[in-house]
C-alpha cells in the first residue's frame, strides 16, 4: 500500500509541478519515447538474469504491491511455534519432533500458525534444521555454523532480485538519452517544417531523457531498494529462529531459549518480556 502511495506522489509532484509552470499534458505524453525506453529496460533484465530472478522479481514485485507487510504478529507466531517445537522437545526428546518437521501441513503445531505454515522461508529452515539436528549429534557451536550457512545462501540468492532490479534503474537514464537521440534523429529530418513543428518534435525527444531519470529515480530505484528490504526481513525472521535453535541446543530450557529470539527481533517489532511471557501462558493453557 505505501509503494502504491510513494509512486503517486512521485508523479503527482513532477506532474503537478509542471502543470503548476504552465506545461502541456500534451507533450509528456509520448507513448513511442516510454515503449523505447521501457522495453530495452525490461529486455536489458531478461538478458542479465536468469529466469529464476526474473520470476523472483515479479514475484516481489507482487509482494510490495498486494501483500501484507511483515509485523509484530508474525514475529510473535514464530516465537510461538518454536516455544511449542522447543517445548515438546523437551518433554519427550527431540526424536518427537520428526512427526512435525517432516509433515508440517499435517502437524498440530504450524497448522495452528497459518502465517508460519505459508512462510516457506522460515518453515523450510525450522524443518531442515530440526531434521538435522535429530539425525545427527553436533555439539552447539556446529549446528550455529550449520545454520549460518543456509542464512547466508538465502540471502545471497534472494539478494539477485533486488540487485538486477537496480541493475535495471541504474540503465534506464541512459536508455532515456538512447530515446532522445533517436528523436533528434528524426527532428533533423524536419528541417524544412515550420519552427513550431520543430519544437514539438524536439520537446518530444527531451521528453526521453525526462522519462529515462524518472523511471530510474523515481519508480524502479526505490522498488529496488523496499525489495532489498524484504529480503532482510526475511533474513531477520531467519535469525530469529536461529537464536532460539541455538539456545536450545545449548541446554537452554524453552522459555529462555525465546528469550534469546525476542532479543533478535527488530524493536519496533520485538515484544516486551511481560508480553512475551503473558503469550506463553496462554498458550500453555489453550495446549493444556
Amino acid at each position: 500500500m505505501f509503494a502504491i502511495i510513494g509512486l503517486v506522489v512521485v508523479m503527482g509532484a513532477v506532474i503537478g509541478g509542471y502543470m503548476l509552470e504552465g506545461g502541456n499534458l500534451h507533450v509528456l505524453w509520448q507513448p513511442i519515447e516510454l515503449l523505447i525506453i521501457l522495453g530495452s529496460g525490461v529486455g536489458s533484465l531478461l538478458v542479465g538474469s536468469p529466469m529464476k530472478v526474473n520470476v523472483a522479481i515479479g514475484k516481489n514485485l507482487m509482494s510490495i504491491f498486494l501483500g501484507k507487510p511483515k509485523n509484530k504478529k508474525d514475529y510473535v507466531d514464530i516465537l510461538l511455534v518454536l516455544f511449542d517445537l522447543l517445548s515438546l522437545a523437551r518433554r519427550e526428546g527431540v526424536i518427537a519432533l520428526e512427526a512435525h518437521v517432516n509433515k508440517p501441513d499435517s502437524s498440530s503445531i504450524f497448522t495452528n500458525r497459518p502465517t508460519v505454515l505459508k512462510n516457506h522461508h522460515i518453515l523450510d529452515f525450522i524443518c531442515d534444521n530440526f531434521k538435522a539436528y535429530t539425525a545427527a549429534s553436533m555439539e552447539p557451536h556446529e549446528f550455529e555454523a550449520l545454520m549460518d550457512i543456509d542464512i547466508e545462501a538465502h540471502h545471497e540468492d534472494a539478494l539477485q532480485a533486488p540487485t538486477n532490479l537496480n541493475r535495471m534503474a541504474d540503465a534506464f537514464p541512459a536508455l532515456g538519452i538512447v530515446a532522445a537521440v533517436m528523436g533528434v534523429v528524426l527532428t533533423m529530418g524536419k528541417l524544412s517544417e515550420p519552427p513550431e513543428v520543430l519544437g514539438h518534435s524536439i520537446g518530444a525527444a527531451l521528453v526521453g531523457t525526462f522519462l529515462g531519470v524518472l523511471l530510474s529515480y523515481g519508480v524502479a530505484g526505490p522498488l529496488a531498494a523496499i525489495m532489498g528490504t524484504l529480503v532482510q526481513e526475511t533474513s531477520t525472521q531467519l535469525n530469529v529462529v536461529k537464536a532460539a535453535m541455538n539456545a536450545f541446543a545449548m541446554g537452554w530450557p524453552p522459555a529462555m531459549s525465546l528469550e534469546s529470539a525476542r532479543r533478535a527481533i527488530p524493536a519496533a517489532d520485538r515484544p516486551g518480556f511481560d508480553e512475551l511471557e503473558q503469550m506463553l501462558r496462554e498458550s500453555k493453557k489453550s495446549g493444556a
